[in-house]
């Protein structure tokens, strides 16, 4: 056997080194779960990295309202510029400038009331995303038990929910809420007593689930459609496997992805949705801390001090613009055909 020439033989040594060097990374995503690559794509989005820091952020704040409010030493209830002098004048406003900011009072103290508006605010991203984050879950919920029962079983059950959702997405929830709220309030609570903070609470959430769940149901429908008509759904069925298990194992596991993108959407719309009614007066009033509460009196003051408004309306875009930013990125990672 004749030995290689010199030049075969670098060639050789060459095309091992190469192979040696690239046989443990190739081929890239090889062996990686979907999750893992959605995960690749999310992480290499500048603007989705950035916009869950925001949200986290936000998040992280409005749990630890109480505990930043206890170091810092000031609550959003007591009316600081009507107990101490030197912090509003005769007409309600503050004497300091910029709203009255100063070591004591990071934000400043609310014109009228003379409340700190720091711990105000806390607390009012605290009960915005406390009704927003409860109403996402329960319309998630509805929406996915109602879409893949209505998808599934089809006929008669599909039309009706069909019809439903027709007319819960052509229904005016605004104007309704609006007009119903005083209505219930006086059934449930007396004419000589306040509302409950709670109920309140309740029927927002309340409100907000009845007519949020349809968009999410529809969608959901659409896609057991078609995928009940899949071989392997077909297979399942030839095997003998219940509906309960085509539905946990074979459907909701394709599911997963549109679910979590229109969760993902859903939060900053219940959070503008709660602000707006709060701001026309018919959810969260006065003296209970709330975006929409913040804002709404911001736009009785803001001639004489615009920056009671400034705190609350810039913070409440930041945070709905960051969780728009990370809805979009959470929705090209794990579609990518959808890239923009």
């Amino acid at each position: 056997m004749t030995s290689p020439t010199p030049l075969a033989k670098t060639s050789l040594e060459v095309a091992e080194e190469s192979t040696t060097k690239a046989g443990p990374s190739a081929p890239k995503g090889q062996g990686r779960s979907p999750g893992q690559l959605a995960w690749q794509r999310f992480k290499r989005d500048r603007s989705g990295v950035v916009s869950a820091y925001v949200v986290i952020f936000f998040f992280v704040v409005a749990l630890c309202a109480p505990l930043i409010a206890k170091l810092y030493g000031k609550d959003p209830y007591t009316t600081y510029g009507q107990d101490q002098p030197g912090l509003l004048n005769d007409f309600g406003s503050p004497i300091r400038p910029n709203g009255g900011i100063s070591g004591d009072f990071w934000f400043g103290v609310e014109p009228g009331l003379g409340r700190d508006v720091f711990t105000f605010l806390l607390y009012g991203m605290r009960n915005s995303l406390l009704i927003a984050s409860a109403a996402t879950l329960l319309v998630t919920m509805l929406g996915v038990v109602v879409g893949i029962t209505a998808g599934y079983l089809g006929g008669r059950t599909d039309y009706l929910v069909g019809r439903v959702i027709d007319i819960l997405l052509a229904f005016p929830s605004t104007l309704f809420f609006i007009a119903f709220w005083p209505v219930m309030i006086s059934i449930l609570v007396p004419p000589d007593e306040n509302t409950p903070v709670w109920l309140t609470v309740t029927s927002l959430i309340a409100v907000l689930t009845a007519f949020g769940w349809a968009s999410l149901a529809r969608l959901l429908r659409g896609e057991v459609l078609a995928l009940r008509e899949r071989e392997f759904v077909e297979a399942a069925k030839v095997t003998g496997a219940s509906p309960a298990r085509i539905v946990f194992k074979e459907l909701l596991p394709n599911l997963w992805t549109p679910i979590l993108i229109q969760t993902t959407l859903a939060l900053p719309v219940f959070v503008t949705a709660e602000a707006a009614l709060a701001f026309l007066g018919v959810g969260l009033t006065s003296p209970t801390p709330d975006w929409g509460v913040m804002i709404q009196r911001g736009s009785e003051v803001y001639q004489n001090d615009i920056t009671f408004m400034l705190f609350p309306g810039a913070s409440m875009v930041i945070f709905v613009i960051a969780f728009n930013l990370l809805g979009d990125s959470v929705r090209d990672a794990l579609d990518p055909k959808t890239k923009r």
